[in-house]
C-alpha cells in the first residue's frame, strides 16, 4: 500500500505534510491535491485480481498505510453498461454508461466520503459537517453512521424529499436552509468555526478527490486498460471530473495506460452553467451563477471552488463544456428508463442529452467512444 504522499496547492507553490486537517491553502485559499511519493509499479496492475471487488481495490493509488483501515460500506466497481441502441442511433461505435446509482446510498459521492472520512478520522476527527445538494448528505450521514460519528448537514429547502429523508433517517443532524448549496456551505463553515467540527464540503480538504479517482481507475481497468476517446461527466462541484483527470495523469505516469488522453466534456444545466459560461468566454476561473435553478439538484452549484481546475482539465483533455435544457434532461431520463432499463438521475440523463447535442453539432466525431456518467440513482429525486 501507499505509505507516503503530501499535499501541493493547485495554484501557487504551497505544499503540506499529510498530517493533521488541512483545508485549503492557507497562501492563496485554493484546494490542496494529493502528491505521492512513489506511484505503482506496472507489476503491481497484474495483482489486481486478487482484489475485493469495491474501490479500495486499487488501495496502492490511494492515501492509506499498511497499517490504516478505511470507513467502508463496499463502495466502487460500478458496472460499466453498453447502450447500443444510442451508439447505433448516433453512429458512434461505441457508447457506456458508467452507472453509480448502483453505490451504497445510491450515488458517486460514498467514494469521496469514503476516503475523505477515513483519512480525518485517522487525523484526530470527532464531528463532521457537510453543506449538500442531496446525495453527499446522504452519503455523509450514513458514513458517518458506520463510524459512529456526529454529522450535522445543511441542504436547500428544495432538496428531493426522498434524499432530505434519508439523511434523517441515517441519524444525522440536519438544517434546512432557504437558499442554494453555496448558503448551506456558508453556514457549514461557521459552524465548523464555531465547534471545531471537520468540514468536509468539497475541495475544502484534499481526500474526497481521491475517492473520486476511482471513477477514472475503474473505467481503464473495464476497458482493458484502454481508455475511451471521450468521457461526458455531469458537473457541480467537479471532485469527479478533477478526480479522473488526475487518475489518467497518474497512469500514464506509471505506464499503466498509454496513448492519447480522453476528451472531457462537462455537463451543465442551462439554468446554473458556471463553467460552461467560463469555458465559452476563454476565463481561466468561474464566477458565481447569480440564481441557479434546475431539477438536477446536484447541477445546481453556482460556484464551485474547484472551477479553475476543470477549466485546466478540459481545456488540457481538448474537451469542452456543454449545457442542456430541463426538457432535454426529462426526456433522456424518461428514454433512459423505458429503452435502457437504467434508473437515471437527472444528472446522469443530463449526459446523454449532451451527447445528442455534441454529435449533432459535430464535436463528437462517428470513430469515437464515449463514457456517459449517471452519478445517482433516479429513485432518489421522486
Amino acid at each position: 500500500m501507499v505509505s507516503s504522499w503530501s499535499l501541493a496547492c493547485s495554484n501557487c507553490t504551497a505544499t503540506h505534510d499529510a498530517t493533521g486537517l488541512p483545508t485549503v491553502c492557507i497562501d492563496c485559499g485554493h484546494p490542496w491535491l494529493v502528491r505521492y511519493e512513489t506511484l505503482p509499479t506496472l507489476t503491481m496492475r497484474e495483482l489486481l485480481a486478487s482484489q475485493p471487488w469495491t474501490m479500495w481495490r486499487y488501495h496502492p493509488w490511494l492515501p492509506l498505510t499498511r497499517t490504516e483501515d478505511a470507513v467502508s460500506l463496499g463502495e466502487g466497481c460500478t458496472p460499466l453498461l453498453p447502450l447500443p441502441a444510442i451508439a447505433q442511433g448516433l453512429g458512434l461505435p461505441h457508447v457506456w454508461m458508467k452507472d453509480e446509482g448502483q453505490n451504497p446510498c445510491g450515488s458517486f459521492k460514498v467514494r469521496g466520503l469514503s476516503v475523505a472520512i477515513t483519512r480525518a478520522i485517522l487525523a484526530g476527527a470527532t464531528q463532521f459537517v457537510l453543506p449538500t445538494a442531496g446525495n453527499a448528505g446522504v452519503a455523509m450521514a450514513a458514513y458517518g453512521a458506520r463510524a459512529r460519528m456526529p454529522v450535522r448537514i445543511y441542504a436547500p429547502h428544495s432538496t428531493p424529499p426522498t434524499l432530505l429523508a434519508q439523511m434523517h433517517h441515517f441519524g444525522a443532524n440536519l438544517h434546512l436552509i432557504d437558499g442554494h448549496i453555496g448558503d448551506c456551505g456558508k453556514a457549514a463553515k461557521a459552524y465548523a468555526e464555531e465547534t471545531g467540527a471537520t468540514n468536509l464540503s468539497t475541495l475544502q480538504e484534499p481526500y474526497r478527490v481521491e475517492g473520486k479517482k476511482t471513477l477514472g481507475l475503474e473505467i481503464a481497468e473495464q476497458l482493458g486498460w484502454k481508455l475511451p476517446n471521450c468521457i461526458i461527466y455531469p458537473t457541480g462541484g467537479g471532485t469527479g471530473l478533477i478526480g479522473m483527470w488526475k487518475a489518467f495523469q497518474e497512469l500514464l505516469e506509471s505506464d499503466w495506460i498509454h496513448g492519447p488522453m480522453p476528451r472531457l466534456f462537462s455537463v451543465q444545466a442551462e439554468g446554473c452553467a458556471p463553467v460552461v459560461r467560463a469555458f465559452e468566454a476563454g476565463a481561466t476561473s468561474t464566477e458565481a451563477w447569480p440564481e441557479p435553478v434546475t431539477s438536477a439538484s446536484g447541477l445546481r452549484v453556482p460556484d464551485p471552488l474547484g472551477g479553475k481546475l476543470m477549466l485546466s482539465a478540459l481545456r488540457q483533455s481538448g474537451g469542452g463544456a456543454i449545457a442542456v435544457s430541463e426538457a432535454a434532461i426529462q426526456q433522456d431520463t424518461a428514454y433512459l428508463m423505458q429503452q435502457a432499463g437504467i434508473d437515471a438521475a437527472p444528472e446522469g440523463s443530463a449526459t446523454l442529452a449532451a451527447l445528442r447535442q455534441l454529435v449533432a453539432e459535430g464535436v463528437i466525431q462517428a470513430n469515437e467512444s464515449v463514457v456517459l456518467f449517471n452519478t445517482g440513482a433516479g429513485w432518489l429525486y421522486r
